[in-house]
């Protein structure tokens, strides 16, 4: 069986070898018995008891108290006090008030026993909470996310490295301070400041994520995007007793997103809206008319007339130059609430928003008949082209976007029929 080796530090010398004996007779190894306290000192660096057992009151230069605090915070070794009744008197207030830290002589051994069996087992109780706190620090301290943890009244407690990079601010600089002073979110859909999230997460008793467009506004000024959630922090009885914030920066992410957007409704050559979100657009106003019946708008649908011409003498790349220069003046011909598309190749398709009849349609397509007709000087090139335009507008019910483009490639194809360089409205 283990027996926890003992350090005794008595100098009444009977009252020392009475005290080893007890302590061998409960199944205790008394390796050393010290009467001085700097021999205390020297024995626990040489022979590393379990625990020490110590008179307070120690003739020599350093009394047992001043040893005491040397062994448990230097050596981190236990320590249980012996002393007696007017030494306790004096002393309990304050050096003695924690419990079972002390023993007053005179003592019987189950006293003994049973005060170094609780001071060893609260040892070993610190000493194990000391190591999962430290293990769930390095894991914290090592995620690839930023942590904050805080107290149930919505301030700081502890801040991983990782969050100290985002905020700007040291857990030094930051702890006890109220959340939102180092996590001052904003939401960019509504443009207001978010509260204490922590707070809002401990009142509601779940974990919350954080809002979709959240910024992060850092000690020094700078807006980061950021994602993730809030959870409650809850002991073993279930009761809340902080919040725990895991957050990361998601600007990169942000942009990737914006890209593949981009991508998804805008044409990668002139920068146009694509046939997707230019059908989009021809649905929400097809809606739009259902509501209104005093709203009116058309679509115009261009082929620019001699392109493959340009295309084939010049080559691809002054071709593509070419229709990049077509559709920044094409969007000069019209308003800013109408939308101009590229549908690929030498087609282009406008909406026009909100017009009063289909004379303003026709209008439309003779500015960008005139304008197509000045050149364009590309490399050295003088380049003109005229486009064949179809036009429809909503004098029927339509119900799907595709009908309103088919009408208008059908009324394309009858201006080119009659000779270019002309527009056609279907009918």
């Amino acid at each position: 069986m283990f027996a926890h080796k003992i350090l005794v530090v008595e100098d009444e010398k009977i009252l020392a070898s009475n005290i080893r004996k007890s302590l061998q007779k409960l199944g205790y190894s008394v390796s050393e018995i010290t009467q001085s306290g700097e021999e205390a000192i020297k024995k626990v660096a040489e022979t590393h008891p379990h625990l020490v057992l110590i008179d307070i009151c120690l003739a020599g230069e350093i009394d047992g108290v001043h040893v005491a605090d040397i062994i448990q915070n230097h050596f981190h070794v236990p320590v249980v006090y012996l002393t007696d009744r007017s030494e306790y008197k004096t002393l309990h207030k304050n050096l003695l008030s924690e419990p079972f830290s002390y023993i007053v002589k005179p003592f019987i051994e189950s006293d003994l026993h049973f005060a170094i069996e609780m001071a060893l087992y609260k040892h070993q109780s610190k000493k194990i909470l000391h190591e999962e706190k430290q293990r769930l620090a390095a894991i914290i301290n090592s995620m690839g996310c930023a942590v904050i943890v805080t107290y149930a009244n919505g301030s700081i407690q502890m801040m991983n490295p990782i969050a100290e990079l985002i905020t700007g601010w040291k857990q030094s600089e930051a702890f006890g301070k109220d959340l939102v002073k180092v996590v001052n979110l904003v939401d960019k859909d509504v443009g207001e400041k978010n509260g204490n999230l922590a707070i809002h997460v401990i009142e509601a008793g779940e974990i919350l994520n954080f809002p979709e467009n959240c910024t992060l506004i850092t000690k020094d000024g700078k807006e980061i995007a950021i994602g993730d959630n809030v959870a409650p922090i809850r002991d073993q009885n279930g009761n809340i007793t902080g919040a725990v914030l895991v957050f990361q920066d998601i600007t990169k992410r942000k942009q990737t997103e914006a890209q593949l957007i981009h991508s998804a409704f805008y044409d990668g050559l002139t920068a146009l809206p694509n046939r997707v979100l230019f059908l989009d657009r021809l649905r929400q106003a097809i809606e739009r008319s259902k509501r209104r019946s005093d709203y009116y708008f058309a679509v115009l649908f261009l082929d620019l007339d001699g392109f493959k011409e340009i295309n084939d003498r010049f080559g691809h790349e002054i071709g593509d130059d070419f229709l990049v220069a077509i559709a920044r003046r094409l969007e000069l011909c019209l308003r800013s609430g109408d939308t101009l598309a590229r549908f690929g190749g030498d087609e282009f398709t406008v909406f026009l928003d909100d017009i009063k009849d289909i004379t303003d349609a026709t209008n439309v397509a003779k500015r960008i008949q005139d304008s197509l007709r000045l050149p364009l000087n590309l490399n050295g090139y003088p380049l003109s082209t005229t486009a064949s335009i179809g036009i429809t507008w909503n004098f029927i019910n339509y119900e799907e976007p595709t009908t309103l483009l088919r009408d208008a490639d059908i009324a394309m194809y009858r201006a080119k029929r009659q000779g270019k360089a002309t527009y056609a409205i279907f009918s």
